[in-house]
């Protein structure tokens, strides 16, 4: 097979796979938002849905809904989720993290809601206001204590096509 020079522009596309540790995680998923959640529907397929996600300062990934929607109730019954962290661009590093699941509905998960919040837009300008439209709303807030995930990847060219 002939090999494609390093010089050639397709060679910012190979696809690369980095180990990270639990750290480098954290900070890869920092400013992330754009997630694809996938739970398990009662006859064992999967049931996807995009979200939008933060990492909170321990290290768990926080999802609000409600209760009602499909992903709160598999989660209720089948507490392991899986996330999809996406970037921006189609072509940005991405890393899928497997967890146990826990769901708390407001009042209850009101501080979670907070940090979710905080996560994603920073601080509230009035939180005891965004703390009622939570319990208002019924909302629910899904918590992901990340158990294992995948190397951060870039899809494209398989490297051994390049020249060193």
């Amino acid at each position: 097979m002939k090999k494609i020079p390093s010089t050639d522009r397709r060679a910012q596309y190979r696809a690369r796979n980095d180990e990270v540790d639990r750290d480098a995680l954290r900070r890869h998923l920092a400013g992330k938002h754009r997630w694809v959640l996938a739970t398990t529907r009662r006859d064992g397929q999967p049931q996807m849905s995009l979200v939008t996600g933060g990492i909170a300062d321990d290290g768990c990934l926080l999802i609000t809904s409600y209760p009602s929607r499909a992903k709160v109730r598999n989660l209720r019954r089948t507490a392991t989720a899986s996330v999809l962290v996406m970037g921006e661009d189609f072509n940005d590093p991405w890393v899928q993290v497997d967890g146990t699941v826990a769901v708390l509905d407001a009042p209850e998960g009101l501080e979670y809601f907070v940090e979710y919040f905080r996560c994603i837009s920073g601080e509230h300008d009035d939180w005891a206001g965004y703390r009622q439209a939570m319990v208002d709303q019924g909302k629910s807030v899904i918590i992901i204590t990340p158990t294992r995930w995948s190397p951060i990847s870039s899809g494209g060219f398989p490297p051994e096509l390049f020249e060193d």
